[in-house]
């Protein structure tokens, strides 16, 4: 029996979708689903739901739960799977602090999880925990593969692969839906059957570098003619990525809202009429918050109702890449790796990079995919600076190098002075307490 862990099991609507998309699989269904988390309501939660869907799938799996950091090793013994799926410090207090404190120096942002200030401090919070993970997977299950899923994606996943002997490889959402959403915006929904397409880059700044028809035709000229006549006749929810395809040209992987705050050109406290003009929503993750943690409530109280729960693999990598290593078929993944031997030449080997992975029974296996447009490894380098800092600054434990993420970081460097961030960084770390001890 294969067994599958899942870190932050609390995530009651994340672990329903990647353990039911297991139980959607012949090769997975009979396998032991333990379920690890430190919040003893939200683990009991999800157990209850998952094995509600389990039953009424069959009852093929085992489902155990694991509460508290004292559990923790045995959740892991002898796993072949690990999800990380965790959230340290969870919307309150850490999140609310994230916003809050850089709202008093000005410095607005739209999620926060990613890069600018929120994100480093994510970063230094969550390193230190899945650093443990790691120690107690070293000995108890040092072949398991650890299945990264949680923000910010490059730091923690550069992290693992670069300080932790565990087989690592970081996983997002966006990836497998970017072209398929680009081409429904623009009215080109014919295009999406057969069409073929490379997408390398970073994790949420991912570059579509080439898009072409089942025929073999480059529908690029055509997206970027219909997205700058988008753009200026009306307004939308992706108005930014749209401008990235006019500046620079070509769209990446994350959303609009995300990438407003990954440069330095869209978030000006200077030039307020922006957020209008591109349609930015300042403080959409506090948001999202709120209402996910309302809408589970009720979605919760339904499902009880209920009694059965049945699912529909959804577009998640997480089973397919279990599915195909434990079958050994090839599957086909985007995939968060060390970018070992310059997969991307014009990007540095100690970067996280997200290029296309083939996927079999012997891994994870990134592949070369050469020199980005030099814009678009411009655009990236602006975050890997970031990132490569803000791990050295987990790795070290050096104040010095959490103000050196800050102020190269674009959004922040481009809106605040030097003394100002440092000031920043301090009231932040301050105001994060026992969340970031090791830094006061």
């Amino acid at each position: 029996m294969k067994k599958i862990t899942f870190m932050g099991a609390g995530s009651t609507v994340f672990a329903r979708n990647v353990l039911g998309d297991c139980l959607c699989s012949p090769v997975l269904r009979e396998a032991e689903f333990a379920l690890y988390d430190i919040d003893g309501t939200r683990l009991s939660e999800s157990a209850e739901i998952i094995g509600a869907m389990n039953e009424t799938m069959g009852g093929h799996a085992k489902i155990t739960t694991y509460l508290g950091v004292e559990n923790r090793k045995e959740a892991l013994r002898g796993a072949d799977f690990v999800v990380n799926a965790i959230q340290v410090g969870l919307y309150d207090p850490c999140t609310i602090i994230d916003f809050e404190v850089p709202k008093k120096y000005g410095l607005r942002q739209t999620i926060a999880d990613t890069l600018g200030i929120g994100g480093i401090m994510r970063a230094l919070r969550t390193i230190p925990v899945m650093d443990d993970f790691a120690r107690d997977m070293e000995e108890v299950c040092p072949d398991a593969l650890f299945l990264n899923y949680t923000n910010p994606m490059a730091m923690l996943t550069g992290y693992m692969l670069r300080y932790t002997n565990i087989k690592t490889v970081g996983l997002c959402h966006s990836v497998q839906v970017c072209s398929e959403n680009l081409l429904k915006s623009l009215g080109m929904e014919d295009k999406l059957e057969g069409r073929k397409e490379l997408i390398a880059g970073i994790n949420h700044m991912g570059w579509l570098l080439e898009l072409y028809d089942k025929d073999g035709n480059d529908l690029y000229p055509e997206v970027r003619r219909r997205a700058k006549e988008k753009n200026a006749s009306e307004k939308h929810d992706d108005m930014v990525r749209f401008d990235y395809i006019d500046k620079f040209g070509y769209y990446c992987t994350e959303s609009s809202e995300h990438n407003a705050e990954y440069n330095m050109y869209y978030i000006k406290s200077k030039y307020p009429e922006l957020i209008d003009r591109f349609h930015i929503p300042l403080d959409e993750y506090p948001r999202r918050c709120v209402n996910q943690i309302e809408g589970w409530a009720k979605e919760r109280d339904e499902l009880r109702q209920k009694g059965s729960l049945t699912h529909e693999r959804s577009k998640e990598y997480a089973s397919h890449i279990m599915e195909s290593i434990v079958t050994g078929s090839p599957y086909k993944i985007g995939g968060n790796v060390l970018n070992t031997g310059r997969l991307i030449e014009n990007l540095p080997e100690d970067a996280c990079v997200e290029v296309p992975c083939l996927i079999d029974g012997m891994g994870v296996h990134p592949t070369r995919v050469g020199r980005l447009p030099v814009q678009c490894a411009a655009m990236n380098m602006t975050n890997i600076n970031v990132q490569l800092l803000t791990i050295e600054a987990a790795v070290t434990r050096k104040k010095e190098h959490i103000y050196q993420a800050a102020m190269l970081d674009p959004h922040t460097g481009s809106e605040l002075d030097i003394d100002t961030i440092v000031k920043l960084v301090d009231d932040l770390i301050e105001a994060h307490g026992d969340w970031l001890p090791q830094y006061r």
